[in-house]
């Protein structure tokens, strides 16, 4: 009684092992496969950078067509970067791959999106700050390009070149309340002073 009970425990500890090995397998496989999710993800929470290859020394003439291309089409690509001293690739900020596909697609000297997204921290060093001056005015109506207000209208309220911010207001909102974003979150779509020609004429 006791060695058939003793051989019972033998074949249950043999039927169990191999399911904790699959177990392992899929406790393993799990990772894996979670690395796949950021192409999932990408088409729905851009912005993400892509590195484009082109045909080195002409990353200039590259930038241009596509920018004239994504303004044309107003496609969801946000920047085009030339990264110092990379030659052979620039890079294209875009809402998703799609969108930077369709922005170098028919562009001559490129050769194609690389398939990964680039992160940030791999081409910060490659590009050099520039202060620029910006051509943003009180009473200009503009759209907020980034952030929780994205696409939405707003109107300029006040504006600290120091701190190179902007304090605007949400013109589809119920309430008018001051939002501060920085210089790079809004693009002017109306001057104050376009509406005025626009009346005189």
């Amino acid at each position: 009684m006791t060695a058939n009970k003793h051989q019972d425990e033998e074949q249950l500890g043999e039927d169990v092992s191999p399911n904790k090995a699959e177990t392992a397998k899929a406790e393993t496989a799990a990772p894996s496969g979670k690395k796949e999710e950021p192409a999932a993800v990408e088409t729905s929470s851009g912005p993400f950078i892509f590195a484009l290859r082109t045909t080195a020394n002409r990353e200039d003439q590259v930038m241009d067509f596509i920018t004239s291309n994504v303004e044309k089409k107003e496609m969801g690509v946000y920047s085009v970067i030339r990264a110092h001293g990379m030659r052979g690739y620039i890079f294209v900020e875009a809402a998703n791959r799609i969108e930077a596909e369709q922005a170098a697609q028919n562009i001559p000297y490129a050769k194609g999106i690389l398939q990964k997204p680039v992160q940030y921290a791999e081409m910060e060093h490659m590009l050099e700050q520039v202060k620029q001056d910006v051509n943003i005015q009180k009473n200009d109506i503009a759209e907020i390009i980034s952030g929780p207000f994205k696409r939405e209208k707003c109107k300029v309220t006040r504006i600290d070149k120091a701190k190179e911010e902007v304090v605007v207001e949400l013109l589809e909102a119920a309430v008018p309340i001051p939002i501060t974003l920085k210089f790079d979150a809004i693009k002017v779509i109306r001057r104050d002073s376009d509406d005025k020609r626009e009346d005189e004429e």
